[in-house]
């Protein structure tokens, strides 16, 4: 469903990604790890329609999407999540889930003058998404509030929220447990599985091994702009090349596994 093959930036004559490339299935779960400065950011730019990248051919569905703008790339169905979400100041919590519907019918003044049963439907629609997602997410009490003052992690989930407001068939995910409290973090597993379940696929940028342990079939690995490896979760601490790239020196390799109490299902 996604694919990106040779995909180079630079930024300022420093090399972000150097021929990097990826391939995701519909359904899959992929991860996408590596130190810091390594290029995922970048990659996920890229493939959002957020940066062009100097060379390389990104592909969503069969269409190249390395020149869209990325409104066009997530109505084609690929939608992302930040590392550092920035909510509106002056909108509610359930305002930005509205925001994060398809444009409605609505949205055209012609058609709400002569059609105005069909916009006030789809508005309803709407609304009973947004809470029903909200509820899920746990932040439905939450809902009138400035989205703006969310804890951090209360962010991650809204964003999460918003970007499932528009049904999409894949998600990039940049780093969604970073600063999530433990029962947030749990929170946000299980509404990734069941939308997994759903049939969205999901590429994640992840620190947190055991995060990728637990949902991740495989994991492609970049160091310095590109990929070195492409294996599952739990070959990441016997692959030399991820040990002295990501993992640190043999002696002091971390231990690829689901966290305590979190065992993949």
């Amino acid at each position: 469903m996604l694919r990106a093959e040779g995909v180079s930036k630079q930024f300022a004559g420093i090399t972000a990604l150097e021929g990097a490339g990826l391939e995701v299935g519909a359904g899959e779960v992929v991860g996408l790890v590596g130190p810091n400065g390594s290029g995922k950011s970048t990659l996920l730019n890229a493939m959002s329609g957020f940066m062009r990248p100097d060379a390389g051919e990104i592909s969503f569905a069969g269409r190249r999407i390395e020149r869209m703008r990325p409104w066009k790339v997530a109505e084609l169905g690929l939608r992302r999540t930040f590392q550092l979400p920035q909510m509106p100041e002056k909108m509610t919590v359930l305002e930005v889930m509205l925001a994060g519907a398809p444009l409605p019918r609505g949205d055209s003044a012609w058609v709400s003058l002569l059609r105005p049963r069909a916009v006030v439907a789809e508005q309803g629609e709407a609304l009973a998404r947004a809470r029903k997602l909200l509820a899920e997410l746990t932040l439905l009490e939450l809902g009138n509030h400035p989205a703006a003052m969310l804890s951090g992690g209360q962010q991650k989930l809204l964003s999460l929220g918003a970007v499932l407001m528009g049904e999409p068939r894949m998600l990039l995910l940049d780093e969604p447990t970073a600063g999530v409290n433990p029962t947030l973090r749990r929170v946000l597993v299980e509404r990734l599985r069941r939308v997994h379940e759903s049939g969205t696929a999901l590429v994640i940028v992840e620190h947190d091994m055991g995060f990728v342990a637990e949902l991740c079939e495989r994991c492609y690995v970049l160091d310095k702009g590109s990929v070195i490896t492409c294996c599952p979760p739990s070959e990441l601490a016997s692959d030399a090349r991820v040990v002295e790239a990501y993992l640190g020196s043999a002696q002091g390799a971390v231990r690829v596994a689901p966290q305590p109490g979190v065992g993949a299902r």
